[in-house]
């Protein structure tokens, strides 16, 4: 029997979870041992001084639990080494997505444990008159974060008064604040197995919190409030408990400023466009110059607020307090120093999207089948954040083409907009009315919620769009300062008459700088840019591949032209070295390049034709235009691995029928579906480069459209490392300043990543591993001491980081276990993502789980839905 298949055993999985649930209390226990009975903590340092690698206790405990991540680990370095073509690439990659999956559900049952342990305590420490504690204990509330912070109490002039630790539990509808009942030196035996013990200090309801912005504390407002709904009928002076807050608002003023006259420019600028005659200075390059002037204006505003935001970790919170004798109602700031930024841009994210969550269509917003539901969080599920209007034409014939996001190179304001802005950049979005007139437009999500910048008409109807920014646009948020003048291609859009339109960015007043007639102005069905060709799928079964120009455009006098069937070339991929063509019911695999060519048939029946195409590690997922099945097939052999009919989901909804795919979208480890009943589906897939095979039953989004869902598509953006780290010399960094990193690092999912020197970027895909933290023992009493002092080697093991050796030196420090503060280490990233899916069909549409009605609009426009992910961190 295989290994991936012997790990698959349900009773593996249970005695695994065991385990790994359990670790934290086994090395507890052992530590009240080494404090309680010195001769066992004797013993335990003459067997290390002993063994030959001088392994500890814990170093031996911790191997079970390493061996899923050592295991992947050696998979994805045996997929490395091993090349294309070779028989055994599919058996290694079954097996890396066997493990993976089983590391998913470790993870889960260990995230349910410890959110189980958490509620638990925090029941002990409440009183049983207190309705809270009801709420608690029956199970009414879903723990989302808790962690340890220091509040801070100024007073009046702005001095500081007091600061004491208190623990926050964010529940999925309310915040719960706790002391830390450490006083005095606890009995040895308490420490096992109760954990720390709280004592409740207030708790309020999610609705009535609000977090304050950065540079914003005299006149704080509430993001996810209605309009005009305010913290309290007062302004809140900064000078009290707000003094020396986060940021400036002087300088959030300006960059506001400054901002608003971009818009005045851009709108300038796009009159200038319109022009018939040619002026002096009042041309589209003197208009892009004033554009880019005042954008170099914004990031030296930006770095300004970064730069007084850097040394200062703190979470505002406005709490609602009794009314005053006029009954008018009353609030109070509270204060919190987080441990380091990460923390706090999790927590204002998290805040942020369980108030979204509460709102009525997203209560619930997505089905479980009946066997996941005790295992999946609502905060989970990805949140309907907004919908919107796409075109104001009322025709009955509008048809949505797609829609593209395109990154925007700029820093991101501050923690608090990273936690709770859409990915910064610009949507695109084409369409028309059948056999007539087209349109785009282009919102701006750069705010809390999506603003229309721009839209202009085209002669026919958009077929597809295409992004052609470079991937790496947003991987660094700093510009260079020689920013070009020149305008690159940003969209491309494929026409009904034939016609393929290029326009560049939205900052230099979305010009056309390519326009291109397809041959026999055959209509361009889709189109997908390459390293060195743009490809164009055309409705007479043709491919026409038109090479990459210096300057960045396309030569479009000489296309290189492909048949690949008679019917219309519905889908490409582009795949490594070679692009997928999808027409009728086959796929063909071209070389780009030598025009060389290799087709199977991906589905038996001749009538169908593949419409969809979406690749993910090894595999690509496709939809055809008949039937509820998609099919999966390895990007190698073309081998078919998996079929499942989407169907067996939508009929979770009471009165639906067979569903048809009209639309696929895979992004970090979800396969998104839609239907042409408007349904959309959601369904696991593992992450890492092996077999992308459906892992779980999925879920059924109780929000979707009037009709078919004609696109999907990923807006996201990052924040690189650099605008989390503090300071120099800061202990508030997110990396150690201790010294250099070595050049692998433990991360804390427990595995050891290759870590490029130069930069310490990881040289390849990070493992979504166990999620448990090696240095397990670092809350617990006790200084930390390295297993082998004085010797660090290039590649420190689990049994030789400097943590492993805790348990072997005590000291009278229970402070350290009771605070639980996290191991500076543990918040080591590499970047935050921003992530929003979008979802484009006619109408809006609630789907009521238990009943055969639905609540649909009274119209069935275009409309765009959109679903914010937890920021991944």
């Amino acid at each position: 029997m295989s290994e991936g298949a012997g790990f698959s055993k349900s009773m593996v999985l249970d005695v695994y979870s065991e385990y790994v649930n359990n670790f934290t209390n086994a090395m507890t226990l052992i530590k009240k041992a080494c404090l309680t009975k010195p001769a066992f903590l004797e013993f335990l340092k003459k067997k290390q001084a002993a063994s030959p690698d001088r392994v500890t206790l814990y170093g031996l405990m911790v191997k079970p639990i390493q061996r899923f991540p050592q295991f992947i680990l050696l998979l994805q370095d045996m997929l490395k080494n091993t090349p294309r073509g070779h028989p055994d690439r599919l058996s290694l990659q079954l097996a890396l997505t066997e493990l993976e999956t089983l590391a998913e559900k470790l993870n889960e049952q260990k995230r349910l444990a410890d959110q189980m342990a958490e509620i638990q305590q925090l029941c002990k420490s409440i009183s049983d008159r207190n309705p809270l504690h009801k709420s608690l204990s029956s199970g009414q509330h879903q723990l989302l974060l808790c962690e340890t912070f220091t509040e801070m109490v100024y007073g009046e002039r702005g001095q500081l008064l007091k600061s004491k630790e208190r623990r926050l539990f964010l529940l999925n509808d309310g915040l719960v604040c706790a002391n830390i009942n450490f006083k005095g030196q606890p009995d040895i035996g308490n420490l096992v197995p109760l954990g720390p013990r709280y004592v409740l200090k207030w708790n309020v309801p999610l609705s009535q919190l609000q977090v304050a912005e950065f540079g914003q504390e005299g006149h704080v407002f509430d993001k996810d409030a209605p309009m005009g709904l305010q913290a309290d009928g007062k302004k809140h002076s900064p000078s009290s408990q707000t003094k020396g807050s986060v940021g400036s608002p002087r300088l959030y003023q300006e960059l506001q400023d400054v901002k608003k006259d971009l818009e005045v420019v851009k709108h300038i600028t796009q009159l200038i466009s319109t022009l018939h005659g040619t002026y002096q200075n009042l041309n589209m390059t003197v208009a892009q110059d004033w554009c880019l002037g005042l954008q170099k204006l914004i990031r030296l505003k930006e770095e300004e607020i970064q730069s007084a935001n850097k040394c200062h970790l703190r979470l505002q919170l406005h709490l609602p307090r009794k009314s005053d004798k006029s009954g008018r109602p009353l609030s109070f700031m509270a204060l919190f120093i987080t441990p380091n930024p990460l923390s706090k841009i999790s927590w204002v994210n998290r805040m942020h999207l369980a108030k979204i969550a509460l709102r009525e269509e997203n209560q619930p917003g997505w089905l479980y089948p009946e066997e996941e539901k005790k295992t999946k969080s609502n905060f989970w599920s990805p949140t309907l954040v907004c919908r919107l209007p796409a075109f104001s034409t009322k025709a009955s014939d509008l048809q949505l083409g797609g829609a593209v996001h395109t990154p925007v190179q700029t820093a991101l304001l501050g923690f608090s907009s990273v936690s709770t802005w859409l990915p910064q950049g610009y949507l695109w979005l084409g369409g028309g009315q059948v056999d007539g007139a087209g349109q785009v437009q282009i919102f701006s999500l750069n705010h809390t919620s999506p603003r229309m910048m721009k839209a202009f008409p085209l002669p026919s109807r958009v077929l597809c769009v295409e992004n052609l920014c470079a991937p790496s646009a947003m991987e660094s948020v700093e510009v260079e300062e020689s920013y070009s003048a020149t305008t690159s291609p940003a969209v491309c859009v494929g026409l009904q008459d034939g016609s393929i339109m290029v326009y560049g960015n939205i900052d230099t007043g979305t010009p056309c700088l390519m326009a291109v007639k397809s041959p026999g102005l055959h209509p361009v069905l889709c189109l997908r840019n390459s390293p060195n060709f743009l490809c164009a799928g055309l409705q007479d079964g043709t491919v026409a591949l038109y090479p990459k120009k210096q300057g960045g455009l396309w030569d479009p006098g000489n296309p290189s032209l492909v048949k690949v069937g008679r019917g219309p070339v519905q889908a490409l991929l582009v795949l490594d070295d070679c692009i997928w063509v999808s027409c009728q019911n086959r796929v063909t695999v071209l070389d780009p390049c030598t025009l060389k060519t290799q087709s199977f048939e991906a589905l038996q029946d001749e009538v169908s034709s593949v419409t969809h195409m979406v690749r993910a590690g090894g595999g690509v997922w496709m939809a055809f235009s008949t039937g509820s099945s998609i099919r999966l097939f390895h990007t190698e052999t073309l081998e078919l691995l998996q079929e499942i009919n989407i169907s067996t989901r939508t009929l979770l909804l009471p009165g639906q029928k067979n569903a048809k795919v009209t639309a696929l979208l895979v992004y970090q480890g979800l396969l998104w579906v839609g239907t042409d009943l408007g349904i959309l589906i959601t369904l696991p897939v593992p992450k890492l480069e092996g077999i992308p095979k459906i892992t779980g039953k999925g879920m059924v989004s109780l929000n979707g459209h009037s009709g078919p869902v004609q696109f999907l598509t990923v807006a996201c953006s990052s924040m690189a490392p650099e605008c989390l780290r503090a300071e120099q010399g800061s202990s508030e960094d997110v990396q150690d300043s201790d010294g250099p990193v070595d050049c692998k690092e433990t991360t804390t999912d427990g595995a050891c990543q290759e870590v490029s020197p130069d930069n310490h970027q990881p040289s390849r895909l990070k493992g979504i591993l166990l999620q448990y933290r090696l240095r397990g023992t670092s809350h617990l009493p006790g200084h930390h001491l390295s297993a082998k002092e004085g010797s660090r080697t290039e590649c420190a093991t689990p049994e030789t980081s400097e943590e492993d050796g805790s348990i072997y030196e005590m000291a009278d420090d229970p402070d350290v276990w009771f605070r639980s503060r996290p191991c500076s280490r543990d918040v080591h990233r590499k970047e935050i993502t921003s992530v929003v899916i979008v979802s484009g069909g006619p109408g809006y549409r609630i789907f009521h789980p238990t009943s055969n009605t639905s609540q649909c609009g009274k119209d069935t426009d275009s409309t765009l839905l959109m679903w914010q992910l937890p920021l991944i961190l």
